[in-house]
């Protein structure tokens, strides 16, 4: 199966299954004039879910054709098709929460789920709220997707729970995001290796490691070969994923991130990039990337500033060179697993999507 034929299941998976939970059910028994609203938000949980990469799940479905024996593969792949969507369900309801926190207006190019609520509603308090129980649903939704699916695989106990550890790990970094924001900007090694940490909990976990790790659960490896396995070659590839991702916030374009350039800068997130920046600058450029983060808001020119210099004091070769590194840790990994060389091309080309910046 190609990679296109797997996205275009993957989406209209997703969205059958996200209809099916979201919207009420015909024995609901639910007040006629709070209809509309529920409606609203299941409308909005489609919406929300719609488009997208589908990295995660895509790499789930890689993943388990690279360890499967062939009598597996023919049985379960419609089991671990709905596994790699439920991904996908969860990382819809932790945009939604995200975007919450960080205020944010845009995600994939449309307003963001509390912003699209709170027009519908006429309220940004209600909004807001309505925002956050979504997100819950979302994610009380891929428990949901995941528990059906692990019901059809031989391995089922250690898929669910595989899950809720992988939302266990999201949420500890979260918290830790938050954290973050309260580190000193004069000790810029603290800051970033603070900011990498971050990245391994909230954005390798379920992004790189926890799909790798299912996809071989689901082929029948015993859970902890899955886990080390996967934390060997996911763990630097969501590093990598995420440096590059900060990365295209101030040289991409906002046609293919769906947001403004220079949204980091704008909210004044502490990021590796701004720690290798701060520390690579001279003492002036430092006390001047020092004030900027720590006024209460930047201006267009101090974003474009601030993104010349990071390409000035070198932060931005510096983040490339990272993500290279991290992803030559990740190949070695690949390398040295017990599998035949087309099923480590295999691997090796799904893990690739997730660092085009170093791609090959």
């Amino acid at each position: 199966m190609t990679s296109s034929s797997d996205l275009e299941q993957i989406e209209t998976r997703t969205l059958s299954l996200v209809r099916d939970f979201s919207f009420l059910h015909a024995d609901d028994a639910v007040a006629n004039s709070c209809r509309p609203i529920a409606d609203a938000v299941a409308r909005q949980a489609v919406t929300s879910s719609e488009g997208g990469k589908r990295l995660r799940a895509l790499l789930t479905l890689d993943a388990f054709r690279a360890f499967a024996p062939r009598e597996v593969l023919e049985r379960d792949m419609d089991a671990v098709l709905d596994l790699a969507c439920a991904i996908e369900v969860f990382q819809t309801g932790a945009l939604v929460h995200d975007d919450i926190i960080d205020d944010s207006d845009l995600r994939r190019g449309k307003p963001s789920a509390h912003r699209a609520l709170s027009m519908d509603t006429h309220s940004d308090a209600i909004g807001n709220g309505l925002g956050i129980m979504l997100g819950d649903m979302l994610a009380t939704a891929s428990v949901d997707i995941a528990d059906k699916a692990a019901s059809r695989l031989g391995s089922g106990t250690a898929v669910v729970s595989a899950f809720l550890n992988m939302h266990r790990e999201v949420e500890i970094g979260q918290v830790l995001d938050l954290a973050v924001e309260l580190n000193s900007l004069d000790n810029p090694a603290e800051l970033a290796a603070a900011s990498l940490n971050v990245f391994r909990w909230k954005t390798a976990s379920y992004t790189t490691i926890a799909p790798l790790e299912f996809g071989m659960l689901a082929a029948g490896d015993d859970a902890g070969t899955a886990r080390d396995c996967a934390l060997a070659i996911g763990l630097p590839l969501g590093l990598a994923f995420q440096l590059a991702d900060d990365l295209l916030d101030v040289i991409g374009s906002s046609r293919n991130t769906g947001k403004p350039i220079g949204g980091d800068i704008r909210e004044g997130k502490r990021t590796v990039l701004l720690a290798d920046a701060i520390d690579a600058a001279d003492e002036k450029e430092r006390r001047e990337l020092i004030s900027m983060w720590e006024s209460s808001s930047r201006n267009e020119e101090q974003v474009a500033r601030a993104i010349e210099l990071f390409e000035s004091t070198g932060a931005i070769e510096r983040s490339k060179e990272r993500i290279t590194e991290l992803w030559s840790e990740s190949r070695k990994a690949i390398e040295s697993l017990n599998l035949p060389r087309q099923r480590k091309d295999m691997l090796v080309e799904a893990c690739a999507r997730f660092v085009p910046i170093v791609r090959g």
